[in-house]
């Protein structure tokens, strides 16, 4: 399994720094960080979910990052 948002397709991306010393070249190991997904459960009513971007998945159980559930719960 992927871990990948489901709505808006955030995956994980690749962190590193260069520590910079007097003549010398010393890359710092990198960081694989992955994205805040959780499980969620989007309403089955077409009228329940307000947002057009989660009408594909109603009804089903998804692997969604936190900023799109919070966005969910949003009402115009």
């Amino acid at each position: 399994m992927a871990k990948i948002c489901a709505v808006c397709q955030k995956g994980s991306l690749l962190f590193g720094k260069y520590n910079k010393l007097r003549g010398k070249y010393n890359p710092a190991p990198k960081v694989r960080k992955y994205p805040n997904l959780q499980w969620f459960r989007v309403p089955k009513n077409p009228q329940d979910v307000s947002s057009k971007k989660f009408r594909p998945f109603a009804g089903q159980r998804i692997l969604a990052c936190a900023k799109c559930i919070k966005s969910l719960s949003k009402t115009k």
